[in-house]
């Protein structure tokens, strides 16, 4: 209970914000809303909320206080979403004096710009590659990387055609276990299959420690043959 009690006095400290640089603007967006709505402050970023009346003369205390209340809000709420930018867009966005006002800016320039990011992060998606020279896992985890960006990019790329993706830019060693998998009836999510491409992974790990090399199978091979051929010559020898 204090804990949670905790999170709604101040749940900034409870709220992990990476700071805004201009890729990542659907994660941080999400995370702002969220902040600025358990501080209550959300409210003065909607476009529908009606404008305080300049102040007169005759403003009663509870239009004078509402003002007060108003003003401290979207100062509040003004300096916690500058101080999620980083220096080069604080620096950009600092002049604009009302928080609605940077909000509409970023949400026109990095919305619309991410439909360019959009392309450029599933090209990298489908042209990369796994290689058998690097640990396959560390592989997999970086192709997560790029499925994660894109659906905070709002491009959700569905489990099978995930799994589809890391069959197929597996080495050719790994050709008899696609075929295995492609030829299974039975249906998987992205973290089981993680789990079953890890545990054969280690599985090809300990098989390449314990499996002798091809030279020293060699190197036994020919000391065999030649003790072998020794002791047939001095046999010879002694027995005529």
């Amino acid at each position: 209970m204090e804990k949670l009690m905790s999170v709604v006095e101040n749940p900034k400290e409870f709220i992990k914000f990476d700071r805004f640089d201009g890729t990542n603007f659907t994660r941080w967006r999400d995370k702002m809303i969220f902040l600025l709505s358990a501080l209550n402050i959300y409210y003065v970023l909607d476009s529908a909320l009606p404008a305080m009346p300049e102040p007169t003369s005759e403003d009663s205390d509870a239009v004078k206080e509402e003002r007060k209340k108003r003003e401290h809000d979207e100062l509040l709420c003004r300096g916690h979403i500058l101080n999620t930018l980083t220096d080069r867009l604080y620096d950009l966005y600092c002049n604009l004096k009302s928080p609605r006002e940077i909000w509409t800016a970023l949400q026109t320039a990095y919305q619309n710009e991410k439909r360019g990011i959009d392309k450029f992060l599933a090209m990298q998606y489908f042209e990369f590659k796994i290689f058998d020279t690097r640990p396959i896992m560390d592989q997999i985890h970086e192709l997560q990387i790029l499925v994660s960006k894109l659906s905070d990019l709002e491009v959700k790329i569905p489990d099978a055609l995930q799994i589809g993706a890391i069959l197929s830019k597996l080495p050719s060693s790994w050709n008899d276990y696609r075929k295995k998998i492609l030829h299974s009836m039975d249906k998987m999510t992205v973290e089981q299959f993680r789990t079953h491409i890890q545990i054969e992974s280690e599985t090809r790990a300990r098989d390449a420690i314990n499996q002798p090399s091809s030279s020293a199978v060699n190197f036994v091979s020919q000391n065999g043959s030649g003790s072998g051929n020794k002791k047939s010559k001095s046999f010879q020898k002694v027995f005529f």
